[in-house]
């Protein structure tokens, strides 16, 4: 066995809450409240959740873009969690990250060939050696070389995440964190950069952190998916694992949300409509996060944080209470109401 390329241990991410006039800490924000992960070369790890959970300030974290409040952070064996920042500077050219918003995210006042080179340039390279690989660089995402000497506002949604995946790819990393790399693309323009995405990892040997919130990408791209809610993970298996046989009971609820193609199929299935709002994160509940919109909660689950246990070979829940292996948590949630009643 070898050891993995990328680990996160009981990793804490707090921000304070300051209010008045002197802006005094009243509180703090549990972003991220004790994940543990670790990711194989080569492997693709799926982090999915809804808006809130965490899931970007775990990836912003672990390339030290925020500082963690407590845990560990080792990239091949090595703790990056207080490493310098001249060292950090060194391992930027190993763990690359590429953001969301592919409008944001490259600076107007670049042509793409500044916008691509200025890693290479920050890393030492001479001016021109950098403006020539652009050129390879472009045309290994898909966009012709001369495209270069243009600016972010002549090109599409899809042609701008391209580039930052180009910008991404110039100092020819191990790590690329992906936050949500296609959310703000069209359908067939996701199709076309998780395409991409995937050519590239087979090139060049990539290990990818896939955040995300749409599901079905997520399944076609991940070998395993971690389900965050509320700052920690709630499960984590096999992609094909987590899709057949859910645990956890907020991920029977993400996957009953997936469209499915059928009209027939999708008018027969049983919808798991959670009730109330997500908690604060400045004040999540006691004991399991998830019970208070939880259909099948019990004492238990509001007096104890469920521990994060091995269900089967790979695969991880943090619950009192996990849907056991081909069952559904509408049967249960059915069979819980017809016992009270």
């Amino acid at each position: 066995m070898t050891e993995p390329i990328l680990e996160v241990e009981n990793l804490v991410t707090h921000f304070p809450i300051k209010a008045g006039f002197f802006r005094r800490q009243v509180g703090v924000v549990h972003a991220v409240d004790g994940v543990s992960l670790a990711v194989d070369e080569r492997e693709t790890l799926g982090i999915v959740g809804e808006s809130g959970c965490g899931k970007t300030t775990l990836g912003r974290t672990i390339l030290r873009l925020e500082e963690p409040t407590s845990g560990r952070v080792l990239y091949n064996g090595e703790d990056i969690t207080d490493a310098s920042n001249e060292r950090m500077r060194d391992l930027r050219a190993e763990l690359q990250i590429v953001f969301q918003d592919p409008y944001a995210s490259l600076n107007p006042r670049h042509s793409i060939n500044d916008i691509v080179a200025e890693p290479l340039l920050v890393h030492g390279w001479d001016r021109k050696k950098a403006l020539d690989k652009t050129g390879d660089l472009l045309k290994a995402v898909g966009l012709l070389p001369e495209h270069g000497n243009r600016y972010p506002h002549e090109f599409s949604g899809g042609q701008r995440q391209r580039i930052g995946i180009a910008r991404a790819l110039a100092l020819e990393p191990a790590v690329i964190i992906l936050d949500e790399p296609v959310s703000a693309l069209d359908v067939s323009v996701q199709a076309q950069v998780i395409n991409l995405l995937e050519d590239l990892q087979d090139q060049h040997g990539l290990t990818y952190l896939f955040i995300a919130h749409d599901l079905s990408v997520v399944r076609h791209i991940s070998d395993r998916i971690a389900v965050m809610y509320l700052g920690r993970v709630a499960e984590l298996a096999d992609r094909d694992e987590l899709y057949e046989n859910p645990a956890h009971p907020y991920t029977h609820s993400l996957l009953s949300a997936v469209p499915v193609a059928d009209p027939d199929l999708e008018r027969a299935r049983n919808r798991i409509v959670l009730e109330g709002d997500t908690p604060s994160p400045s004040a999540p509940p006691s004991g399991c996060r998830f019970r208070t919109r939880c259909p099948i909660a019990q004492p238990l689950c509001a007096e104890a944080e469920p521990e994060f246990t091995e269900i089967s070979p790979g695969h991880f829940v943090a619950c009192h209470y996990p849907v056991p292996p081909g069952q559904s948590l509408v049967d249960l949630v059915g069979s819980s109401a017809a016992a009270a009643g």
